[in-house]
């Protein structure tokens, strides 16, 4: 069907006089035709628009050109094929054509560089890079330091970009069919904007920084939840969320608490956590509670755990809300004159640390060649997933548990019976880490699932593998 599809689309720019069509066309041939079974169909039509277009056009066609030259599938005729055509573009009268046609040249080469510039789909994650770079140019001192470091931004497929600028686009119409950025206010409008989670995440490490007991487990967390946890329902009077971060050799939860009823003010707000899987593993160190909770205004209270051993914990915490309740004015939110308060308390959902929690999801570029180069650090271990009504669900479930990226396909199954999915990470921010899955379905027996894990730290696939169990 792909095959059809991509020669009508041959025939249609053969007779095209729109230029913006025609580059379009090109680029999706360029992008889909390397993968097909017959490239060569393609290229002919595709060196037919460098001989008859305009430079514009032309420049596409001699893109489209190099990317069939570069594909991983491109045997040694093909790119000699291709090689051959480019180097004729080198004469065209137009300097757009020529540089294209030396950097396709360029880049049909070395394999390391073909791997690294035209096979490479990731880009960093805007959001981040420009905070990064704000906060550098903010820094008078910084420049003199060092230079700015582009290893410590993420990246991130193309696809995730696209679905994050999608979000945003959603976002944002929702709050116009609401309503809400009709608001006289520029600024109320601005607060009605939600954050996304790496500005949630950045939010959190100025905030842990600022507290002198956290500050000195070290600059920034090595992971941080991508999503917070809700540990109460949105409608009770007490929401609370939390968030975790590992450090070196601690772990810190985050408890994002509201208050939800105007006719009190909570004071000395704290959480308390217990649970019988931690000996010897962790041990509390410090509790930051929130001095002054008023109506509909959050607050932050902190637990962190020393980690003993370099074991990974997994343990099972049951958290309790622990404050004094004071009535208050529901206008001025200040307490009545007089009065002393009581001790309560509010029972929380319990809150789970894991494997996956020492995992940062990450997009790693070209992960095929880093699973090749890392076949001595495996871990292979086969589930009987019995539980499971799908394999949609199930993928569901495996990917929050590994708490690793899904690369493309990995979470839309094409079949009800079988499937394959590839996630990656990096193990505490630095051991990188790819997982590999083979799910089976049979009615009234769940799912079958295979998984294998590599990393650059043999220990870490076991650990790794031992989320699922």
């Amino acid at each position: 069907c792909r095959e059809v599809a991509l020669g009508h689309l041959c025939e249609f720019i053969e007779d095209c006089e729109f230029t913006k069509l025609s580059v379009r066309v090109l680029h999706f041939l360029g992008d889909e035709g390397p993968a097909t079974a017959r490239p060569t169909v393609y290229i002919r039509h595709i060196y037919n628009r460098v001989v008859l277009e305009n430079a514009v056009v032309r420049a596409a066609a001699v893109s489209a050109l190099a990317k069939f030259g570069a594909a991983p599938k491109a045997d040694a005729a093909l790119q000699r094929s291709v090689r051959v055509l480019l180097t004729r573009c080198l004469d065209d009268r137009d300097d757009e054509v020529r540089d294209r046609a030396a950097w396709g040249l360029r880049m049909t080469g070395a394999e390391q560089t073909r791997s690294r510039y035209v096979r490479d789909d990731s880009t960093f994650s805007l959001a981040v890079l420009e905070r990064r770079l704000v906060e550098y140019c903010a820094d008078p001192q910084a420049a003199k330091r060092s230079r700015f470091d582009f290893a410590g931004v993420p990246r991130v497929s193309r696809a995730q970009e696209e679905e994050t600028r999608h979000r945003v686009r959603l976002d944002a119409m929702d709050q116009v069919l609401t309503g809400s950025a009709l608001s006289t206010s520029a600024a109320a409008a601005k607060d009605d904007v939600p954050q996304s989670a790496e500005e949630e995440r950045s939010m959190d490490n100025k905030l842990l920084a600022a507290i002198p007991e956290l500050a000195a487990f070290g600059e920034q967390p090595l992971v941080s939840s991508q999503r917070a946890v809700e540990l109460t329902e949105s409608e009770t009077e007490y929401v609370v969320r939390c968030v975790k971060h590992v450090y070196e050799r601690h772990v810190v939860f985050q408890f994002d608490v509201t208050n939800t009823i105007a006719e009190q003010v909570l004071e000395q707000v704290e959480v308390a956590m217990e649970s019988d899987d931690i000996d010897g593993l962790l041990q509390p160190v410090v509790a930051v509670s929130i001095p002054v909770l008023r109506y509909d205004a959050p607050g932050t209270a902190y637990v962190a755990f020393e980690r003993l051993t370099d074991d990974i914990p997994a343990a099972s915490f049951a958290c309790t809300l622990k404050f004094i309740v004071k009535e208050c004015d529901p206008a001025t939110g200040e307490p009545e004159e007089g009065d002393d308060g009581f001790d309560d308390d509010y029972s929380l959902e319990a809150v789970d640390l894991g494997p996956g929690d020492f995992m940062q999801p990450t997009y790693i570029p070209d992960s095929d060649a880093l699973w090749e180069s890392l076949e001595g650090g495996e871990s292979i271990e086969t589930f009987a997933l019995s539980s499971f009504e799908s394999i949609e669900e199930c993928i569901t479930k495996v990917c929050d548990l590994l708490n690793m990226c899904p690369l493309e396909g990995a979470l839309s199954p094409r079949s009800k019976a079988a499937h394959k999915a590839a996630f990656t990470g990096k193990w505490m921010g630095r051991a990188k880490t790819i997982a590999r899955t083979r799910m089976t379905y049979q009615k009234g027996a769940g799912v079958t699932m295979e998984l294998t894990v590599r990393s650059e730290d043999p220990a870490v696939s076991e650990l790794v593998v031992s989320a699922i169990a």
